[in-house]
């Protein structure tokens, strides 16, 4: 894999860090490239919180890290850093507390899942090692966010079916739940403008959030779309999708589709809700939300939602639990996936069990 570091390195301690950390890329195996670079996978861009500029893809498989310093701590970290990481265009903000000469503590701040400080000081031999463990698992993730439109739903499933009313049916209970759209307040950290943004890039359109599937036949499943007001399911292939298969060499989920609908993409979680499906016969449904239970088993790496990587540390988890059909699983920093045998059991068995706060680590 290779890397680039772009951007401005205006402080030692900044210069410090780009160089420790290439180093430490490097002896992972990453080979350094110009920033200019194509196909670059990882980009490490250094700028600065006055002015923060992005660094422009040529790849949506590049995954950009922008870095950025300031001299004092704020009392409110996600409410400063957060609209830097929006408006550098990054996938993830290294947030960085020093003066010129040492930084003294490091924070990471994701669009989804908030903001966490990294345990191990910039002056501990094992400082590097950290980040990149940190780093090096995101930007590896791949993402499956690819959707194959095949116009060959049959024509009784146009309308839906009994499934789908109930996907409808759990979407107004999810509503109930009054969630959010991340596990914290975004609406109120961010500028209207930035907002705007992040509701674009999301495709964020309502009030109720996380997605929500059900099983149609063995290897199939119907799916709540990406970017929909999940309160108002309404129309198949638009508001709600059947998802029948994963077409890894084209690393994307196909979708059976109404001939005369334009499709919405699926949820971005289907590849992780289609490993569970194909594993276990006896799970009928899930329901993804941005919250929390007490006890559950977690994910231990914080990888974005629609990799194949989060996907299969999730199924992974199903597959250990006792009852991989009533099983509650944590993501780490981001929210729970829950199986169940129906909807409405999964909605019965969380019912003033669910916690609005994600503990972030």
């Amino acid at each position: 894999m290779n890397f680039a570091i772009a951007g401005e390195r205006h402080t030692p301690a900044l210069r410090w860090l780009a160089d420790g950390l290439g180093e430490e890329l490097r002896r992972h195996g990453y080979v350094q490239v110009d920033p200019g670079t194509d196909d670059v996978r990882l980009v490490l861009n250094f700028t600065r919180a006055d002015r923060p500029e992005p660094y422009r893809r040529r790849s949506q498989a590049t995954f950009v890290v922008s870095v950025i310093q300031v001299p004092e701590r704020p009392g409110d970290i996600l409410r400063a850093a957060y609209p830097l990481l929006v408006r550098s265009l990054s996938n993830l903000l290294i947030y960085l507390v020093g003066d010129e000469q040492a930084i003294r503590e490091t924070y990471f701040v994701t669009l989804e899942r908030g903001y966490y400080p990294l345990a191990v000081a910039p002056g501990d031999d094992a400082y590097f090692a950290r980040v990149y463990e940190r780093l090096a698992p995101l930007a590896s993730s791949r993402l499956v966010i690819k959707n194959e439109f095949v116009p060959d739903l049959p024509p009784e499933l146009w309308n839906g079916d009994e499934t789908t009313e109930q996907l409808r049916w759990a979407s107004r209970k999810l509503e109930e739940l009054d969630l959010l759209p991340a596990p914290f307040p975004i609406q109120e950290i961010l500028p209207e403008k930035d907002f705007r943004h992040v509701q674009h890039l999301y495709g964020i359109g309502g009030l109720s959030y996380g997605n929500l599937s059900a099983r149609h036949g063995p290897r199939s499943f119907w799916m709540s779309a990406s970017g929909v007001n999940k309160a108002r399911l309404e129309t198949i292939g638009r508001d709600i999708l059947l998802v029948t298969g994963y077409d890894p060499e084209k690393n994307a989920m196909i979708l059976s589709v109404p001939p005369h609908v334009e499709p919405r993409r699926v949820s971005v979680d289907a590849i992780e809700h289609w490993m569970i499906y194909t594993a276990h016969p006896e799970v009928k449904a899930i329901v993804h939300v941005h919250a929390w239970m007490e006890g559950v088993p977690s994910t231990e790496v914080n990888y974005p939602c629609g990799t194949y990587e989060l996907a299969s540390a999730v199924s992974e988890l199903v597959n250990k639990s006792p009852d991989p059909a009533c099983a509650v699983i944590g993501l780490k920093n981001h929210g729970l996936t829950i199986t169940g045998r129906s909807l409405p059991e999964i909605f019965a068995r969380i019912e003033g069990k669910i916690l609005r706060q994600v503990p972030m680590s």
